[in-house]
């Protein structure tokens, strides 16, 4: 089955939180991380997994890097039921299972490419839809917000780039670090701008959007001054030859 408008098949349900940056990749503050444990307990508390929600870090777009798995380590070892999933080490264990074993699932930052291409070739682009469809929450920083999505700007060729090629469970194109990097907002506005990504969601650092069946409940943030903005032809037009792009910003709500 495949979503009328794209092509693409058809969207999973379930619940997302994308970051566009901040929680214990940076280490300034846990209230990101906070959220997605509260977002997790529910399932864990359906399950048996009683106040230790058990949570998967995948850090595929880092190369399964020892430092990021020890911070996820530091973040959450002490409140969840942790596990790693590395894809450059397999260790032989079924991914599928693995992921439905889990109450959330946390992707870290890196290179939105190379962390696509992995997933597909693991199967672990199908086991993420399997997962989001049971019930488990998706969430993840940087390449880890992109790759839920139809489209990205990106760094993964070196200077920013438009992919077209996310696994389409979020609608439209992301744009993280909106202001952690100054080349990314003048970079975004232009590919949205010109056609080159659709229009999209575009999160600072810190800023967390959370997602519900592929809709946006709300945006969040772990600094009191987050924004995040809807990121738009606008005017309504649908020729981007005569239009302008446009940021439309989001309600945020500050976690602390």
């Amino acid at each position: 089955m495949t979503t009328a408008d794209s092509g693409r098949p058809s969207r999973p349900a379930g619940t997302i939180l994308a970051l566009g940056g901040g929680g214990f990749s940076v280490g300034e503050s846990p209230l990101l991380d906070d959220l997605l444990l509260d977002l997790a307990r529910p399932r864990a508390e359906r399950r048996g997994h009683g106040d230790r929600p058990r949570v998967a870090f995948v850090g595929t777009a880092s190369g399964d890097a020892d430092g990021y798995v020890e911070k996820f380590e530091a973040a959450f070892a002490d409140r969840a039921e942790t596990t790693v999933v590395p894809l450059f080490w397999r260790d032989g264990s079924d991914l599928a299972a693995t992921l439905l074993d889990q109450d959330a699932v946390f992707v870290g930052g890196g290179s939105t490419l190379n962390l696509l291409a992995l997933w597909r070739l693991h199967g672990l682009d199908e086991a993420m839809a399997a997962a989001l469809a049971d019930g488990v929450v998706l969430s993840g920083i940087s390449a880890g917000m992109n790759c839920w999505f139809d489209a990205s700007v990106t760094d993964s060729h070196g200077p920013l780039s438009a992919l077209d090629d996310g696994l389409g469970f979020l609608p439209g194109s992301a744009c993280p670090h909106y202001d952690g990097e100054a080349d990314r907002r003048p970079a975004y506005l232009d590919m949205v701008g010109s056609g080159a990504l659709p229009s999209g969601f575009a999160a600072e650092d810190g800023v967390g959007l959370l997602f519900r069946d592929g809709a946006l409940v709300e945006a969040v943030s772990e600094r009191p001054d987050g924004r995040a903005f809807r990121v738009h032809l606008s005017g309504g037009a649908l020729d981007v030859d005569d239009a302008a792009v446009a940021e439309s910003p989001l309600d945020v709500r500050f976690l602390g």
